[in-house]
C-alpha cells in the first residue's frame, strides 16, 4: 500500500475512526506527534469535529550514531529509554543526563511555538494520538508512557503504517489500535508515500493556530 501524500492517507484513516465521532463526541481530542504527524491529526480533527494538540517527545540517540534511538524524552523531563540497547553500547549516564537536558529545552521551545504554552488538560479525555507513521516507535511509546500518567478515559492511537513488530508492541499497550497498513517488512515512513515532503515548523504552527484557543493558558 502506497499513499499519495500525507492528506490521503489521513483521509483514509479519518473513515476507519468516525465511530469515535459517534461515541465520544464531547470528550474526544486528537493528540499529534510534530512535525508530519500534525498534518494527519488536521485532517482527522476536521473529520471528527475534535480539537487538535500536539504531544512532543524527543529521541536520545546513540553517541556514535544520533539517527540510532536509545529512548526519548517528554516535556517533563521523563526519560523512557531502552535498556536492552543502552547496556548493550554502554551509554554512559552522564551522556544520557545531559541529552535529556538539551532535549528538554528544545521540547519547551517547540510547545511555545506550537501551542503557546506547556499546559496539557486531558483528565477524563479519549485521546486520540495520530502520527503520519512509526518505524520503531521510540517517540510515540514514550508519549504513551506520558500520556497513561494524565487520567485519560481512553487512548486510541492511529496511524497509517508500520512495521508488524512495532505494531504488535504498541497493541499491547495502549486501549484501541487503528492502522492501514502493517506489512513485515519494513524500511523507512517514506518509502510508504509518493510524497513525504519535509513539514516545516512554520506549516505546525499555521495549523495549531486555529486550536489555540482550546488549549489552557499557561499558568505559569
Amino acid at each position: 500500500m502506497i499513499f499519495e501524500n500525507r492528506t490521503q492517507a489521513a483521509v483514509m484513516l479519518a473513515g476507519k475512526l468516525h465511530w469515535l465521532k459517534e461515541r465520544w463526541t464531547n470528550s474526544l481530542i486528537v493528540l499529534a506527534i510534530p512535525r508530519g504527524g500534525v498534518v494527519t491529526g488536521e485532517v482527522i480533527a476536521n473529520a471528527l469535529g475534535a480539537s487538535l494538540d500536539v504531544v512532543v517527545s524527543k529521541k536520545v540517540g546513540d553517541p556514535l550514531n544520533p539517527e540510532f534511538a536509545i529512548g526519548a524524552v517528554m516535556h517533563d523531563g521523563s526519560f523512557i529509554p531502552n535498556e536492552d540497547v543502552i547496556s548493550y553500547l554502554h551509554v554512559p549516564k552522564q551522556y544520557i543526563e545531559e541529552s535529556v537536558s538539551a532535549l528538554k529545552k528544545e521540547i519547551d521551545r517547540r510547545l511555545i511555538k506550537f501551542r503557546g504554552n506547556k499546559t496539557y488538560h486531558l483528565v477524563g479525555k479519549v485521546a486520540l494520538l495520530v502520527d503520519d507513521g512509526v518505524a520503531t516507535g521510540t517517540t510515540m511509546f514514550a508519549a504513551i508512557k506520558w500520556l497513561k500518567t494524565q487520567r485519560l478515559k481512553k487512548l486510541i492511537v492511529a496511524i497509517p503504517v508500520g512495521p508488524r513488530d512495532t505494531i504488535e508492541k504498541l497493541r499491547d499497550i495502549v486501549d484501541e489500535l487503528i492502522v492501514l497498513h502493517s506489512p513485515s517488512i519494513f524500511g523507512a515512513v517514506g518509502a510508504f508515500y509518493q510524497n513525504f515532503s519535509q513539514v516545516t515548523d512554520d506549516e505546525v504552527v499555521e495549523i495549531m493556530r486555529k486550536y489555540r484557543a482550546n488549549l489552557i493558558p499557561n499558568d505559569s
